[in-house]
């Protein structure tokens, strides 16, 4: 009996809030049905100081320079923020006419609620999309009835609705993968920066080092008494020409090998197929060219034929191929490593006595000296005569060895190790900068872009395929051959702002901030500029085309899906994205 006293005392509040629920007018939506809870009167939204009766609500007469009391009919469709004032269409004088309503509020019950633009109500057409009720028919203008669709459409809504989140959760999940391999990645960009910073300090000094070594060799080379350009004595001339030679006939003999044993193998095939062609062809069948061949070839098979091949000759002709140097026979180095006993001039002077024949003598008789003499004074001695020289040529004094042409052995492989080292050092320089250049570089967020740098995505549409690669190019590839056309390079990355719809896969940009990669520079087009993409990315599950379009000649947009662009805080959807209801 308490419980039912309760529930007595309940029902009059009930009530009031059914009343009130009842009392809103059409095409009010509940964020704004506390402007319509007076029972006395109406106030304007935007501007509080006008005030209607209740009947001047939803009466077809657009009485609130904001159009708030017409939230059910088209009365006050015309105003617009995007129109410009005119007298037209401001009637109420210097008021707010800030549109005080979204549009007509659709319950859509069993689907999800949404707001028709006022011009759309009682229009004659079923907006079923925005409106799947059908409430904004409701006047029934030309006998337009617009059924309730909302249980079908919510269900459909619903099941890609799921497939939709799925597909967000997997695109977040991915993101959250791809950042993880970006900061990887970077980690090994800056660990091997550090590295390639201490094989820089070892190759500066390995080449400091080279250098004083080259330095110290030109200048013990600079100190010797030396023959001039290509001079030489008899039997090194004669080593190298005979050297020359011998490799010559040894390439000729191989040449005449090889061509020997590809003729025995032609011979061999040859046979084979006329022994087959005797044992298989008809007796019977009279051609006398068959015949003829027959015939020839038994006296050709009855013949004496030389051996195959003679196993030693061929096993000395290996010998005699081999490279000196591999069968030890001549050691050429040594030969043309000979020094002349005598140093080479022109004339006989005073001060060129060797070239005499007292002058050979004579220094024949101090070289045969130096010979008694112990070897720590002989080398004491040695490196003074050097040193000699080499301050007379540094001064002048001596005109210094022409080694323009020639250069000793020693020189010539020191100079070769400097040069190698410095080689080195500059690839790792390279390699550095190109590797800081790297870190410098705008990756997008999280540096996700680092990953998916260099890889490629196409789409097949109409009589051409559109690649685009990361970071990299895209380009345009006709189906019909023919070569491949540029459509820009990479240059920034950038954003911009989208408002457009989502179809039912989730396939679509949305509304909200979008990153975009900017490719310019690419393939001049024929009385036109050169080729550019503005490629604007949204979030999707894997990566993929959406869509293309040439904006303006040889300027071209693509719309494509990416994990990259989610935002993996809230579960895979956009980044700056604004939530909206889609079918």
């Amino acid at each position: 009996m308490r419980n039912n006293n309760a529930i007595l005392w309940l029902l009059p509040a009930l009530g009031v809030v059914i009343a009130a629920e009842t009392a809103r007018p059409r095409g009010v939506g509940p964020d704004f049905a506390k402007f319509y809870r007076s029972s006395q009167s109406f106030t304007c939204i935007s501007n509080p100081s006008i005030h209607l009766s209740l009947s001047q609500v939803n009466d077809d007469y657009c009485d609130c320079p904001d159009g708030s009391d017409e939230p059910g009919t088209s009365a006050c469709s015309y105003l617009s923020d995007h129109s410009p004032p005119s007298p037209a269409n401001r009637p109420f004088g210097d008021v707010n006419t800030t549109l005080g309503l979204p549009g007509y509020y659709c319950k859509n019950k069993g689907h999800q609620p949404s707001y028709v633009p006022f011009q759309n109500v009682n229009d004659g057409v079923c907006d079923y999309e925005l409106c799947c009720d059908g409430s904004d028919e409701w006047a029934g203008v030309g006998g337009t009835v617009c059924e309730d669709k909302c249980k079908e459409i919510g269900k459909v809504w619903r099941k890609h609705d799921e497939e939709r989140k799925r597909a967000m959760g997997a695109a977040g999940k991915r993101r959250k993968e791809l950042a993880i391999e970006a900061a990887r990645l970077r980690t090994e960009v800056e660990d091997r920066i550090k590295t390639l910073e201490t094989q820089i300090e070892g190759s500066e000094l390995k080449v400091n080092g080279l250098e004083a070594e080259l330095a110290e060799v030109e200048k013990k080379e600079m100190g010797k008494v030396v023959r001039g350009p290509a001079k030489g004595n008899k039997i090194s001339v004669l080593a190298g020409l005979a050297k020359q030679r011998i490799e010559e006939l040894r390439e000729a003999l191989q040449n005449v090998r090889d061509q020997r044993n590809s003729g025995r193998e032609r011979i061999k095939e040859l046979e084979n197929i006329l022994s087959l062609f005797k044992e298989e062809y008809n007796p019977n069948f009279n051609d006398e060219g068959v015949k003829r061949a027959v015939r020839s070839w038994e006296e050709y098979a009855a013949r004496d034929k030389p051996a195959d091949g003679d196993t030693a000759h061929d096993r000395d002709l290996d010998d005699i191929t081999k490279a000196d140097g591999e069968s030890g026979v001549i050691n050429w180095e040594e030969w043309e490593d000979q020094e002349s006993s005598d140093i080479e001039v022109r004339t006989c002077t005073l001060w060129r006595l060797e070239y005499c024949e007292f002058g050979k003598a004579y220094l024949f008789l101090v070289y045969k000296f130096e010979e008694y003499l112990p070897k720590p004074i002989r080398d004491w001695i040695d490196q003074k005569l050097q040193d000699l020289r080499v301050l007379l040529n540094e001064n002048g004094i001596l005109a210094r060895t022409d080694t323009s042409s020639t250069e000793s052995k020693v020189v010539v492989e020191a100079r070769n190790a400097l040069k190698a080292a410095q080689d080195d050092l500059n690839n790792l320089r390279n390699e550095l900068r190109n590797h800081k250049e790297d870190l410098d570089k705008d990756y997008g967020v999280d540096g996700v872009f680092r990953v998916l740098k260099g890889h490629c995505v196409s789409k097949d549409s109409g009589e051409y395929t559109y690649e685009l690669c990361w970071l990299n190019t895209t380009k345009q590839k006709s189906k019909k051959g023919g070569g491949e056309t540029g459509m820009g390079n990479f240059v920034r990355i950038d954003a911009t702002f989208a408002d457009e719809g989502v179809s039912p896969d989730g396939k679509g940009l949305g509304t909200g901030q979008r990153v975009t990669l900017r490719y310019e520079n690419g393939q001049h087009c024929w009385n036109g500029p050169n080729r550019s993409t503005l490629v604007v990315l949204a979030c999707a599950e894997r990566d993929e085309i959406w869509k293309i379009t040439e904006e303006e000649k040889c300027v071209y947009r693509m719309e494509v899906g990416t994990p990259a662009v989610c935002d993996p805080a809230a579960n895979g959807a956009q980044k700056g994205s604004q939530a909206k209801d889609e079918l």
